[in-house]
């Protein structure tokens, strides 16, 4: 197998795939990338078992030998990061070996036999649609800081896809606080269906919308989630698990409405969570007519106080808040005011942009 193809030209999917593959493998072919040339299209291929990305480019039109092998994906990032920009690479493997050569470097690398390769196995779709690059990343940007770590409740460590109605809707919670985005427009023939697409397959397809105005097809399975754009296949496996019911979660009619300046409120929250406890980074809200007091504290006996001047009619009321949780939400909401809804201390606090928007944000109160 040989083939010539520019560093360049190489080095954006090969970043995009190597990002599957996990460093620490108990399977030794899991670190490696399957490369195969058929034709003039050259396709790279990470998975993990649980996530697969295929990366395509065409090659130009010198002469090519076709095959497959697979070759260590970090060594190959490195080589290909650490040659010269506009240099042109020769491929050439035989046997267990590839040879990688550009002007006078020469390297050798071992590898391993492309038909041990895995495949995220294959499943039909049930559904299928097509949504812009840029509306997709929306729903990620404005949903996934939401998304659990490492619960023991496995389905909350993933971010819930949900058809309905012809509408898409993306919902992130981790126990503490949920985020909720949904699409204006509406999607084509599309059934309604829920599935739990993983942590790292959301955060590897966000990776993969670069090209705000083009589109990428959307296919689910009974367990798959595969999304198809020019250069690049992603497939990711779901998470087999029930989300919760997230409406429940939505505060019902709260009667106290707080408007203010999004960006007064989000450097007032910045100053006080420096003195606020580093642990539980707790700040208590004190609201009065035309007025809300942040005040924050911690063991050494340190205080932190601000004022911001809000649109607020209503009795004084006293709730406190984990301050990181506040700053998520005020990081990704647009518009100069933002709207605090809520209905007593110890209820939920629903927070959006004032004027009408597409996101919905759940935050739980703490005690302090």
């Amino acid at each position: 197998m040989k083939f010539s193809i520019s560093r360049d030209a190489l080095l954006r999917p090969l970043n995009l795939v190597a990002g599957v593959v996990e460093r620490r493998q108990t399977l030794p072919i899991l670190s490696n990338i399957l490369v195969v040339l058929d034709g003039d299209q050259l396709s790279l291929t990470g998975t993990d078992l649980e996530v697969e990305l295929v990366g395509r480019v065409r090659l130009a039109a010198a002469p090519a030998v076709g095959g497959e092998f697979t070759v260590p994906a970090r060594k190959l990032v490195d080589i290909c990061k650490s040659l010269p920009e506009g240099s042109d690479i020769e491929f050439a493997a035989e046997e267990s070996k590839v040879t990688l050569r550009c002007g006078r470097s020469r390297f050798t690398l071992s590898t391993l036999p492309a038909r041990e390769f895995p495949s995220v196995e294959e499943s039909s779709g049930t559904q299928q649609f097509r949504i812009g690059q840029g509306q997709l990343r929306r729903l990620i940007d404005r949903t996934g800081f939401a998304m659990a770590q490492q619960d023991v409740r496995y389905y909350l460590n993933g971010m819930l896809l949900e058809l309905k109605g012809g509408r898409l809707r993306v919902v992130a919670t981790d126990g503490h606080r949920l985020a909720m985005c949904t699409l204006p427009s509406a999607v084509d023939n599309a059934e309604d269906v829920q599935v739990i697409l993983p942590r790292k397959g959301v955060l590897e397809m966000a990776r993969l919308l670069l090209d705000e105005d083009e589109e990428i097809a959307i296919v689910l399975g009974s367990n798959h989630l595969r999304a198809t754009t020019a250069d690049f296949t992603f497939t990711s496996k779901l998470v087999d698990g029930k989300f919760p019911d997230y409406e429940r979660v939505l505060p019902r009619a709260p009667d106290k409405i707080v408007i203010g300046s999004r960006l007064e409120l989000r450097q007032a929250f910045v100053r006080t969570a420096i003195l606020s406890n580093e642990k539980y980074r707790g700040v208590r809200l004190k609201l009065a007519t035309e007025s809300m007091e942040i005040l924050a504290n911690n063991p050494e006996q340190e205080q932190a106080e601000e004022q911001v001047p809000v649109d607020y009619q209503g009795e004084g009321v006293e709730i406190g808040f984990n301050v990181s949780y506040l700053l998520d939400v005020l990081g990704v909401l647009s518009g100069e005011k933002i709207k605090l809804s809520l209905s007593d201390p110890n209820s939920s606090a629903l927070l959006e942009e004032s004027e009408e928007g597409d996101s919905l944000y759940v935050v739980m109160p703490m005690r302090l």
